[in-house]
């Protein structure tokens, strides 16, 4: 495993199953994403695209804080709408690339997630918090609404939970954001990174094209109607089955042994 300067605005590690760590390396402002750490995301999300015996991403953070979004102070200092509607494409940007990341993306979250932060979470394709975790779309308290956080939250979370949370601001705790589908699991603090561990695990011993159609799938098929959606998914099926993984593991499976897949 090897690791990035531990100065970096954000420390990438990655082992030898090809799981790469993201770690936000800016407690002091409680790792809030301004300019330079969207580039850094960006960067490191492009290279996890590029490579490919990557696995899986986890995305962590140091400090007290997992994300506290965007600096309203770096805001209130640039009064101009051309700044403001570049960090917004910024920030969205970086979301787009976890989401067409061909590997799963996996939030590690502890203390709180609020506004850009909560989006961050919302937008990983799995999350496993701390039972300590905090969660809010919080810009309404100061005047901000958090409309780029709501793009993924209402497609997380039920339709009026997520308005109550846009609307309000209002912080809801780790068990909470598990009821309403924001989280996976939620645990103890001290068991936190082998939980991770446990789920990263499990994607890892699954071939790596079947899951990566498969997260491509998901997100393609749920923004369809019922029709066109089984007609992809119909498709995806069949061009899965063509892969060498797929006939592997139907063979194992009529054999009653464990696929031997050639990761």
């Amino acid at each position: 495993m090897t690791l990035t300067n531990p100065n970096e605005l954000l420390q990438t590690t990655r082992d030898t199953r090809g799981v790469v760590t993201l770690t936000l390396n800016d407690p002091s402002r409680f790792n809030a994403l301004g300019s330079d750490m969207l580039a850094a995301l960006q960067q490191a999300l492009d290279g996890v695209a590029r490579d490919g015996t990557a696995r899986a991403v986890v995305l962590a953070a140091n400090g007290k804080a997992f994300c506290a979004g965007h600096n309203l102070k770096d805001m209130a200092a640039h009064p101009d709408l051309a700044w403001y509607q570049a960090l917004f494409a910024q920030c969205s940007k970086v979301m787009l690339a976890i989401h067409k990341l061909p590997v799963p993306v996996i939030a590690r979250v502890h203390g709180m997630a609020t506004a850009a932060g909560c989006q961050l979470v919302a937008q990983c394709d799995l999350a496993v918090a701390a039972e300590g975790a905090t969660f809010a779309t919080s810009g309404i308290h100061y005047g901000l609404f958090c409309a780029t956080p709501s793009v993924p939250l209402v497609r997380n979370v039920h339709a009026k939970r997520a308005m109550e949370m846009l609307l309000t601001g209002d912080f809801i705790d780790a068990q909470t954001a598990l009821a309403q589908g924001l989280v996976n699991r939620v645990v103890p603090a001290d068991l936190l990174d082998a939980e991770v561990g446990k789920l990263v695990q499990s994607i890892v011993e699954k071939p790596r094209v079947a899951v990566a159609m498969g997260k491509a799938l998901v997100y393609q098929q749920r923004e369809l109607g019922m029709d066109a959606a089984y007609q992809l998914a119909g498709q995806a099926m069949a061009v899965n089955m063509m892969d060498a993984a797929a006939q592997e593991g139907a063979l194992a499976f009529a054999e009653k042994r464990q696929p031997d897949w050639k990761r």
